[in-house]
């Protein structure tokens, strides 16, 4: 009898142990998968600090610097920029852009300063990728236009428009926000129809 009632219990135990166990939550495929993106896209913010260099520094108005000249000749100095710009696909980028620039020319003609802003349009042409099938390292061509002023005012200018366009470098570091790169830029003030260069780094972090 005792047998008997143990097998009887087990029975009418068994659909239940069943329905518990079809209730039980299912497991990961992987429980080793990664849950966020070695490489992150989205909104960032990048800071760049440089070289820029002028090949000639025309004066706008003579009778206020007459001991500058007709020009400067070239100048060079510090450049800073700030973007805030989103990343519209893996290879197509558009941000603001906010930069600053103090020149220094010859002696008589002085140091002069330029701060603007405006927009930059970048495209990566090719992207590597890591073992991990990321694609972590990048090359690409930007442009940019700016709205800059300078001072003192009628030395090189007052309003200037700064356009810039060239190639550049960038790597998506394991810190999965940070990318670190490089750009070499072809530089043209169009009011005083001057040219030049900027070379610089840049440091990006991805939100």
């Amino acid at each position: 009898m005792k047998r008997i009632s143990l097998i009887a219990a087990l029975a009418l135990a068994a659909p239940r142990l069943a329905s518990a166990q079809e209730a039980a939550p299912p497991l990961e495929e992987n429980p080793r998968a990664a849950h966020y993106n070695d490489v992150e896209r989205g909104t960032y913010v990048s800071f760049e600090a440089g070289y820029l260099g002028l090949f000639n520094t025309p004066t706008q108005d003579p009778a206020k610097f007459p001991y500058a000249g007709s020009s400067g000749g070239a100048a060079g100095g510090m450049l800073v920029g700030l973007e805030i710009g989103r990343d519209l696909t893996s290879r197509l980028s558009l941000a603001l852009s906010a930069l600053g620039g103090n020149e220094r020319a010859r002696v008589s003609y002085g140091a002069f300063s330029l701060y603007g802003a405006g927009l930059d349009l970048r495209w990566a042409y090719y992207g590597a990728r890591d073992r991990n099938d990321w694609e972590r390292f990048f090359l690409y061509l930007h442009g940019r236009a700016s709205y800059a002023e300078t001072y003192p005012r009628g030395l090189f200018g007052t309003t200037e428009v700064l356009v810039a366009a060239g190639p550049g470098l960038e790597y998506f570091t394991r810190l999965r926000h940070f990318s670190v790169g490089a750009a070499l830029d072809y530089v043209y003030a169009a009011k005083a129809k001057s040219s030049g260069f900027a070379l610089y780094p840049t440091v990006r972090y991805t939100f």
